[in-house]
């Protein structure tokens, strides 16, 4: 496939509106509090009976951050105290042991994570702790066969750290930068030098690191094209394996930290729009591909593989090359996905430390995905990942007449087949690079939840 996307500032205009960003389908405004542990659990051993067995996913959420960026949505523990790690390493590694009863001992670990919150908040003794409990209760890979990647903020490591972490078994890290500019980490309370990111990479480098990954963000305050270009050409001259390149989503109202932000500082939307073809351009002309949902990518990076391979995944921590393993999450406000479920921990430390120190797993909400949820996600999963959608094969797996069963939904694509974003035929959906940008819209015309219902629901907007 074709792996670019093509930008059109009317189209972009036209379409413009919020939408969920699909790392599940259904999202979690649907999850109910009337699945708990015991759903779970019943899940956990109906995929333990499965031939062959499915390999495992693990996350461990690290909700600590030393200090607050005020653009970040993420559920976190603002504090300098070190100290408060310990009790939450403890209860963590309960949890750990509790879901590892769970599973059959012989399902492989073939994908790990570290996100949080900053994970190297944690010691390095803390750090090595939690690996060496996790291999207790789960079977980890003693070679490089896994995806075992850590989220790093290079304020909060050295190279010394990076090679630490790969001795733990880490091959994959991902860097926090959002934007180089000084006036720009000054107005989101992130100071993070050039120097410190660069190190921090050429220490990953040497150690053997499979895969880079930074992330930025535009959306900030005080951003403008000519600042972001600066940013990119300094990331492109590091030549990181992967980007995200995510839209900031000011949501005062649902985030607090965010009110510290001076919306008269924000670029307004045309801005926006010009910084999003700048990056487009600047890294199509650096050689990276457009992966999908503000991802980019080297064409020998495994996502790039994967997806002209058409076996890119995408879940909770994005996209994934492992679409058959069950994901297990632990820690504060971790979702999981087992089987055909999924299950959502406790917000707040306190409930955490409450349910875990009863011996009790730290669910307090999910789903049972029943049969239109399978096949709608199925759909939205192909257009998410691959921007196609084999007809034929979603009726053979499901058992339905497609041009039928969503009568709907295609005559609701008329229009967007109409601008160029996409065709439709009795074979295939096919999404065009000029509507890859706007693959959430797409994805939202099958969205059955979002279609029957007014969730009341405050999303980030599609571009």
């Amino acid at each position: 496939m074709e792996q670019i996307a093509e930008f059109d500032a009317e189209l972009i205009r036209r379409y413009d509106q919020t939408g969920p960003r699909y790392t599940s389908y259904p999202t979690a405004v649907q999850f109910e509090d009337g699945f708990g542990p015991p759903e779970y659990a019943a899940w956990a051993q109906r995929t333990n009976q499965a031939v062959p067995a499915r390999p495992l996913s693990l996350y461990f959420h690290i909700p600590f951050c030393a200090t607050v960026c005020f653009y970040c949505a993420c559920n976190k523990v603002i504090t300098k105290n070190r100290a408060r790690a310990v009790p939450y390493l403890d209860h963590l590694y309960q949890e750990i042991a509790l879901q590892g009863t769970l599973f059959d001992a012989t399902r492989p670990v073939d994908q790990l994570h570290w996100g949080g919150g900053t994970p190297t908040f944690l010691s390095p003794d803390q750090m090595a702790e939690l690996m060496t409990v996790t291999a207790q209760h789960f079977r980890l890979h003693d070679d490089d066969r896994g995806e075992y990647s850590i989220e790093i903020d290079p304020r909060e490591a050295d190279p010394e750290t990076i090679r630490f972490l790969r001795k733990l078994g880490f091959n994959r890290l991902s860097l926090g930068v959002q934007d180089f500019d000084p006036r720009v980490q000054r107005a989101v309370n992130r100071l993070q030098s050039e120097e410190q990111t660069l190190a921090i990479m050429g220490a990953a480098r040497e150690a053997g690191y499979k895969s880079i990954n930074i992330d930025l963000i535009y959306g900030l305050p005080l951003q403008t094209p000519e600042r972001f270009a600066a940013t990119l050409d300094k990331i492109i001259a590091a030549a990181p394996d992967r980007l995200s390149v995510f839209n900031y989503a000011h949501l005062p109202q649902r985030f607090k930290t965010q009110r510290q932000i001076a919306a008269s500082e924000l670029p307004s939307a045309a801005h926006k729009l010009a910084i999003l073809r700048l990056t487009i351009e600047r890294l199509n002309g650096a050689g990276y591909v457009y992966i999908g949902m503000d991802h980019f990518a080297k064409p020998d990076d495994e996502l790039a593989v994967a997806q002209r391979r058409h076996k890119l995944y995408r879940n909770f921590q994005g996209y994934s090359t492992h679409a058959g393993c069950d994901l297990v999450a632990m820690g504060t406000t971790a979702i999981s996905s087992v089987g055909d479920s999924y299950a959502q921990n406790v917000r707040t430390l306190e409930a955490y430390y409450e349910r875990i120190g009863k011996g009790q797993l730290a669910i307090f909400r999910g789903i049972e995905l029943n049969r239109d949820d399978l096949l709608r996600r199925a759909l939205i999963s192909e257009l998410i990942c691959h921007f196609c959608v084999d007809v034929p094969d979603i009726e053979r797996r499901f058992g339905i007449e497609f041009s039928d069963y969503f009568a709907p939904e295609i005559k609701r694509l008329s229009g967007m087949a109409d601008d160029g974003l996409l065709t439709v035929s009795p074979d295939r959906i096919e999404v065009y690079p000029r509507g890859r940008l706007l693959i959430r819209n797409i994805c939202m015309v099958f969205d059955h939840y979002l279609q029957a219902h007014d969730t009341g629901q405050s999303f980030s907007k599609v571009i």
